[in-house]
């Protein structure tokens, strides 16, 4: 059950970051992607914490986490190594969507990550589709500063994300929206970190915890591509296919994390 009241750590930049934490036994802290907040998983978080320690927490700039004036990926590497530290000496990353190449990230730049789990990492290996605009972080901040959120919502749907023209329309008035347009300043923190979703092969060799790297069955075709693209170029890296789910972090996913984990301990 997720407790009602966040704890905070403080990042390097004095920045505030929220995190709440369940359960009992190894810590398992859950990085999450664009537009989510930490109650993103909320299911596969309950069921998890029946046998780890499941910590979420909001990414600057999005909840009731702080924020500061200027952003940059490594501060929010600063975080993950704040909310670890809060819990102890090491933990297990579990990154999802554009939380696993921040997850990636910080594993590269040695944070105390005993074990690394990535599911649906959105990097794009082929022109599957055209890839987003380099400068699009810098649009979207222009976009919120000018006190449009809702065009920078849609412009990393379609530019990031690839959400057809007509969905994006049809969404325009779904109930979630005013929590999209809340978060819109941070979809250029991932378009910073995703960049033009090229696989970052330089950081590859960094990560030598053991890693695997999961896609849903029902996820865009090419991310098998790149799971198990990556689990060949890690030095302990494994890939699979999660049955029957797509772009979600659900509890399905929780037999093939906990076969790995248990097989790492042995």
């Amino acid at each position: 059950m997720q407790p009602v009241h966040s704890d905070f750590a403080q990042s390097a930049d004095g920045t505030s970051i929220a995190y709440w934490s369940v359960g009992s036994g190894p810590v398992i802290v859950l990085v999450a992607g664009a537009f989510n907040d930490h109650n993103t998983g909320a299911e596969f978080a309950a069921e998890l914490s029946a046998s780890y320690t499941v910590v979420t927490y909001d990414r600057r700039g999005r909840g009731v986490s702080g924020d500061a004036a200027h952003y940059a990926p490594v501060r929010e590497i600063e975080d993950l190594a704040a909310v670890i530290g809060a819990h102890g000496d090491t933990a297990i990353a579990i990154g999802f969507s554009s939380g696993a190449s921040l997850a990636l990230m910080a594993a590269a730049a040695a944070l105390p990550i005993s074990k690394l789990v990535l599911i649906d990492a959105p990097w794009m290996l082929s022109e599957a589709r055209v890839r987003p605009d380099p400068e699009l972080a810098a649009r979207l901040r222009s976009l919120v500063k000018a006190g449009n959120p809702g065009e920078a919502v849609e412009l990393f749907q379609r530019d990031y994300v690839g959400i057809p023209e007509d969905v994006i329309v049809h969404m325009r008035n779904a109930p979630f929206r005013p929590f999209l347009e809340k978060m819109a300043l941070s979809t250029s923190y991932d378009a910073e970190i995703m960049r033009d979703l090229r696989l970052p092969n330089d950081i590859l060799p960094n990560v030598t915890q053991p890693v695997l790297v999961l896609t849903g069955e029902k996820s865009p075709p090419w991310m098998a591509e790149t799971a198990a693209t990556i689990a060949k170029k890690l030095p302990e890296g494994e890939s699979d296919i999660v049955a029957g789910i797509g772009h979600d972090l659900v509890p399905a996913i929780i037999p093939y994390l906990t076969d790995f984990l248990e097989r790492q301990r042995s």
